[in-house]
């Protein structure tokens, strides 16, 4: 049995392609099926069967548009309705698949109908445990709803144990989530690979002798995530159809003037420097980087045509990403240089500073904002800072005070986003490009203590 490790660290999962040298299972695949493919083609072996460990939250699934292309069995929860067929599967059922045997764990928890698969092939054994047991954590409890968090918390202790104590102890783990996924209850182990002994270890979900209190600590550190989460379930549901990956034709520069005229999203994925130096007025930024598709998903308002702006390689790309989360077929204006794409538009710019400015220019007035997450703030902040996390902004364009804002967060990429969609909506800005660690030692005054967001 060999296990090839498909990477998505653009949105923190994993998918798996375990092989006999022959015939192989997919587990957990993404929209983006070609890798899959690809690893396939290059280990030699026909895809017969793929494999849902759940109806997944975080992202678009390929394994319904992946068993159609390979004639393969599409193994899905019973208990899941989905739209499509299916070769159903419930716990403790086993199918043949080559030389080794896949058996389904019932692993409620992060779902209701949550599965993981153990894979024997009667010399080792491989877990692959999706959003149930993750490296040093499980998957968070709070996806399905607010009424039957509680309930799935308890569950997922309860099916962590279970897991744990029917595989080897030697057994190879395969988590889907839980690297850098916000599918994670708490932020799990850096680790490359693990094994069920080492979990008995140091997972807090194995190792916390009370129930009671895993509860409440699970409950108590989640945090938020985000908002396009609520659109996957039910698009898995349905069966997503094949990602459009190919770029669009370049649109002209009349009609990307038009669209900025217009009010319509043109988000340009050049590097936050470059764009707070000078970009199409009424642009937004969101720098291409793995984060690129998390945070755009969780920003702008669902379903709105948008349009990409910035090099090849980058649109290509951010489409590719983009697809994951369900933002079909945008449209580009491919180039790096905002007053060729569209000369008749205004270029526009906005201060971009370090901290050792900040100190200076705020003694004379204006708000330092902060747009990281709520439970980031109550930890540690700039004495006096606002919080509006970038998640919410949009929403709360109105609550902020008059004046200059100087927008600041963990590293700089979210305020960069931030500060480019205020500039947009006619405020005066400064972009705080510098890491929160550094604030201290540039003299900027912190408050330590517990709070609560404004």
């Amino acid at each position: 049995m060999d296990v090839i490790v498909i990477e998505t660290p653009q949105l923190g999962d994993r998918s798996y392609l375990v092989h006999d040298g022959t015939v192989a299972l997919v587990i957990d695949p993404q929209r983006d099926t070609d890798r899959v493919e690809a690893a396939a083609r290059d280990a030699g072996v026909a895809i017969t069967h793929v494999a849902e460990t759940h109806l997944h939250n975080d992202y678009l699934t390929g394994g319904f548009e992946l068993a159609k292309a390979h004639g393969a069995s599409y193994l899905v929860n019973a208990a899941d309705p989905v739209a499509f067929e299916r070769q159903p599967i419930a716990d403790g059922q086993t199918v043949r698949v080559g030389s080794f045997t896949v058996r389904a764990v019932a692993t409620p928890g992060h779902t209701h109908t949550h599965l993981s698969f153990i894979v024997d092939d009667g010399v080792r054994q491989a877990v692959f445990s999706g959003g149930s047991l993750l490296y040093g954590s499980v998957g968070r409890t709070d996806l399905v709803s607010a009424a039957d968090t509680i309930g799935l918390t308890h569950e997922q202790y309860s099916s962590a144990r279970r897991l744990a104590g029917e595989a080897a102890p030697d057994a190879a783990l395969f988590p889907t989530h839980g690297f850098g996924s916000f599918c994670s209850s708490l932020p799990a182990s850096r680790a490359g690979s693990s094994t069920i002994g080492e979990q008995l270890r140091v997972n807090h979900a194995l190792t916390d002798p009370d129930e009671e209190h895993f509860v409440r600590a699970l409950i108590a550190n989640l945090t938020a995530y985000p908002s396009y989460y609520a659109h996957m379930a039910v698009a898995n549901a349905r069966g997503p159809g094949p990602a459009q990956l190919a770029v669009p034709e370049s649109l002209d520069a009349e009609e990307l003037t038009r669209r900025l005229h217009d009010g319509e999203w043109v988000v340009d994925l050049r590097r936050r420097v470059a764009f707070a130096s000078s970009h199409l007025e009424g642009s937004v930024s969101f720098e291409y980087r793995d984060s690129f598709s998390t945070y755009l998903g969780w920003v702008m308002p669902w379903g709105e045509q948008l349009t990409l702006v910035g090099s090849r390689e980058d649109v290509e790309n951010a489409i590719r990403d983009l697809s994951r989360i369900g933002i079909e077929s945008p449209d580009a204006s491919v180039g790096t240089d905002p007053a060729a794409l569209a000369p008749r538009a205004a270029v526009v710019s906005y201060p971009r500073v370090g901290w050792d400015r900040v100190p200076a220019e705020t003694a004379g007035g204006g708000t330092v904002l902060d747009v990281r997450r709520a439970d980031e703030y109550a930890t540690a902040r700039i004495a006096g800072a606002l919080n509006v996390p970038l998640h919410e902004l949009l929403l709360r364009l109105d609550d902020l005070p008059a004046g200059k804002l100087w927008v600041h967060c963990a590293s700089g990429y979210r305020a960069g986003i931030a500060a480019s969609l205020l500039h947009r909506a006619g405020r005066d800005v400064v972009h705080v490009d510098a890491r929160f660690g550094e604030a201290a030692a540039a003299g900027i005054p912190l408050d330590m203590s517990s709070a609560a967001p404004v």
